[in-house]
């Protein structure tokens, strides 16, 4: 029964970052905060696939392995579920998710030959993260300001955050004053920092249009934070400029690039270097002379101007506003001739195999879901080698299975950690054929 708790053994942590254990009626029992051999009590919640949520009553058996977690509000804040975690054995559990998927993607007997090209963790310290997207609510009149809950609506207000780039917490108590006055947040909002080259980029959503007073207040927070630009939506709206003091600007292999309100850019700029030398690493070499990459979801230009560097690069994006500010940039790069910039959505219409043709190299990098829908032509395609940038291993490990099926094999595997303690993991995977 779901009201009674339960003690239980901890055999592993799963995807997500749970501990799992087995319950006597050979169900499994998904327990947060806890580690692989503990004992626990536990008290179980709602049913999950395969088995039970549970939350964690006491630790009757703790592992030699836990350590005390750095931030006062883990435990409570959903961003960080394992800093709890002894160092060595989070970061061979974080390696462990490329290996996982790679092995389900390839099936039975390909343990050994994935042992010789998955690279070591690629680690992003604390304190390094340059984006922070908090969820906002209204409280009895004051904004509550922070992260879910693990697994939960709740918001827990945040006064410190071990993973953001101090500069980026420091906002965070002068926006939690700034909300309070703002009538244009009735309930529920959200808050998306990007700390560009020019300062700490802000897109702010309501549920409610702004005032005048509202805008000014904003345009004043701007001046006093010495912020390049503030940029407003109500609820899912196209974002529209409050203030604009300066351009927005983030270099990327060398080309400033001015990134739309809210950009997709990745989490540290450490993170980004290690996923720019995999992808580069992984390219053929020599490259054929006149060769082409083909890029998909390419975004603002992440691994567009590094590409260049090596070949004529035809950059996909799907996001009109992304494909729009990739496309300025381009046209001043030194090698604009070499980047054509096409914008199209993938999910709803794929490249055919006919356009993925005489590719020398595909690369991409799709979002959280994966790409699916580009999977089959990708591999009828017959492109000598694909490039695989992902930040969530199960869509990885889906993916690749259709590209194992089809003949490629895995060249190289760099797992990069720039989720820092948490089940998130960026990689990159190189095919080929």
């Amino acid at each position: 029964s779901a009201a009674e708790p339960v003690t239980v053994r901890i055999d592993r942590i799963g995807a997500e970052g749970d501990g799992i254990g087995v319950l006597p009626d050979g169900r499994a029992v998904f327990v947060p905060l806890t580690l692989p051999g503990e004992l626990v009590r536990a008290r179980l919640v709602a049913p999950r696939a395969g088995g039970w949520a549970a939350i964690l009553d006491a630790l009757l058996e703790p592992h030699p392995d836990r350590i005390t977690p750095p931030c006062p509000h883990f435990g409570a804040c959903g961003g960080c579920v394992l800093q709890h975690w002894e160092a060595a054995a989070y970061q061979e559990w974080k390696s462990g998710l490329l290996r996982n998927a790679l092995h389900r993607a390839a099936g039975p007997g390909t343990h050994a030959d994935l042992a010789a090209v998955l690279a070591p963790l690629q680690s992003t310290p604390p304190g390094a993260r340059r984006r922070m997207d908090l969820a906002v609510r209204r409280t009895r009149g004051k904004p509550l300001i922070g992260l879910h809950r693990h697994r939960d609506a709740m918001i827990v207000d945040l006064a410190t955050c071990m993973v953001l780039q101090p500069e980026l917490v420091a906002l965070i108590q002068p926006l939690r004053d700034l909300l309070q006055d703002i009538s244009g947040l009735r309930a529920a909002g959200s808050v998306a920092v990007n700390l560009l080259d020019s300062g700490a980029d802000l897109l702010l959503r309501t549920d409610r249009s702004l005032t005048r007073s509202d805008r000014a207040a904003l345009i004043a927070f701007a001046r006093a934070h010495d912020l390049p630009r503030i940029s407003w939506a109500e609820r899912d709206a196209d974002p529209e400029p409050v203030c604009v003091f300066r351009p927005p600007v983030v270099t990327l292999s060398g080309v400033t690039v001015t990134p739309p309100a809210g950009a997709f850019l990745q989490g540290s700029a450490a993170g980004e270097a290690a996923i720019v030398t995999a992808v580069l690493s992984g390219l053929p070499d020599p490259m054929p002379s006149r060769a082409r990459i083909t890029e998909l979801f390419a975004g603002c230009g992440t691994l567009t101007f590094a590409l260049a560097q090596h070949a004529n690069v035809a950059a996909w994006e799907g996001n009109e506003d992304a494909a729009t500010a990739l496309r300025s940039a381009a046209r001043r790069a030194p090698l604009a001739h070499r980047v054509e910039v096409q914008q199209r959505d993938l999910n709803r219409q794929p490249l055919l195999p006919a356009e993925l043709a005489g590719s020398a190299v595909v690369v991409l990098d799709p979002p959280h879901g994966g790409a699916a829908a580009q999977m089959p032509a990708m591999a009828a395609a017959n492109c000598s080698r694909v490039i695989y940038v992902s930040c969530n291993p199960a869509t990885l490990g889906r993916d690749a299975r259709l590209l194992q099926t089809a003949g490629y094999r895995v060249l190289a595997a760099t797992p990069i950690d720039q989720f820092l303690w948490s089940a998130r993991l960026e990689s990159v995977v190189v095919f080929g054929r």
